[in-house]
Order: structure tokens, then C-alpha cells, then sequence
């Protein structure tokens, strides 16, 4: 669990410190907003910069995601399963389709990220010429962090096969739907007292 838990906190790391392309975003956008329609004096650098934060929040928060088990399933029939069933069948679609994906994304990424690197590529999109070989080596990077949180998931998967019940994950955030479904309702009931 020591190497489940110290990847996991990776992937829990990146994701947090991308997060922040969140604020950027709303910052750029409110400020371009602005100077847009208030001033009359669009930027030429905004558009780009924009769809970097963007790209670089979906790639680099995939890992957080998986790590926090929280990528969207269709799970209307996998979740009356017992435990090691859904151990079981996670473990061969991890290898059927998880792992081909992210090898495909890290491989063909870095190749990307490379050839960007040596022709010194810029964006197309606006007059600014904003560089974006930095942000293409993200992609490859992304691929590297989904294949170590596979792994991490490929041995939760394992303990769960064998004990009948899923490790817990590391805390972080949770959704406000999940708090609210984690209320009791009946010790709120007996605690609060009745208006009669």
C-alpha cells in the first residue's frame, strides 16, 4: 500500500497544482472580457492562452481523477456486483483498454512533443505566435502519470480480489452530492428536538 499511497499523492499533487489553471482561466477570461467590450481593445494572446490552461487542466488532472475513483462509469450493473467480481473485471479492462490507450497517448505524445521541440512550433490560431511546444509536452507527460496511477489501480484491484473488499483511497475534496449522501438522516432526526 506504501507505493499505492505514494503514487496516488502524486497523482493527488499534479492534479492540485493544475487545479490553479482554473483561477487563470477565470482571471484571463474576466480580463479580456473587459478589455474586449469595456475598452475596445481585444488582446491577441488571450485566445491561445486560454486553450493551453485549458488542454493543460484536462491533461494533467486525468491521474487526479483516477485516483480519486471518480471518472464517470456506467455502473447501473457493475455496482451489484460482488467486490471481487468488480476487482476482476476492472483488472482485464485495465489491460484491455486502460493500458493500449495511455501507452498509445504517452508513445505518439512524446513523438508529438518532440517534433514540436525541434521545429520550435507556435500557434496557428492568433497573430501573437504564442510558442506551444511547452504545453505539447504535457502530453506525454499526462500518458506517463495515467500509466503509473493504472498500475496503482491495477494493485488495488489485486488486494481487492484477494480480501473481498476495496483499499481505501486517499482523502481529498469531496462533491457535494457525495457529503450530502453520506449524511445520516436518522442521527439528524434524533438529535434535533420536535416543535410539537
Amino acid at each position: 500500500m506504501k507505493i499505492v499511497y505514494a503514487i496516488e499523492g502524486l497523482s493527488l499533487w499534479v492534479g492540485r497544482a493544475f487545479g490553479w489553471c482554473i483561477l487563470i482561466l477565470t482571471l484571463s477570461v474576466s480580463y479580456e472580457v473587459f478589455v474586449r467590450y469595456v475598452l475596445n481593445s481585444p488582446t491577441v494572446w488571450a485566445f491561445d492562452m486560454m486553450i493551453q490552461m485549458y488542454g493543460a487542466l484536462f491533461l494533467m488532472c486525468g491521474a487526479y481523477a483516477l485516483a480519486q475513483d471518480t471518472h464517470v462509469r456506467a455502473d447501473v450493473v457493475y455496482r451489484l456486483l460482488p467486490i471481487k467480481v468488480q476487482a476482476s473485471l476492472d483488472f482485464v479492462l485495465y489491460f484491455l483498454f486502460f493500458f493500449p490507450g495511455v501507452i498509445a497517448l504517452a508513445w505518439y505524445g512524446y513523438e508529438i512533443a518532440s517534433d514540436s521541440w525541434r521545429y520550435k512550433e507556435v500557434s496557428f490560431n492568433s497573430p501573437a505566435s504564442i510558442q506551444i511546444y511547452f504545453f505539447k509536452s504535457l502530453i506525454p507527460l499526462s500518458g506517463a502519470l495515467l500509466v503509473l496511477q493504472g498500475c496503482a489501480e491495477l494493485a488495488r484491484c489485486v488486494m481487492a480480489m484477494r480480501t473481498g473488499a476495496w483499499p481505501e483511497r486517499l482523502a481529498d475534496v469531496k462533491e457535494t452530492e457525495d457529503l450530502l449522501a453520506s449524511i445520516d438522516l436518522d442521527a439528524i432526526q434524533s438529535a434535533t428536538p420536535s416543535n410539537k
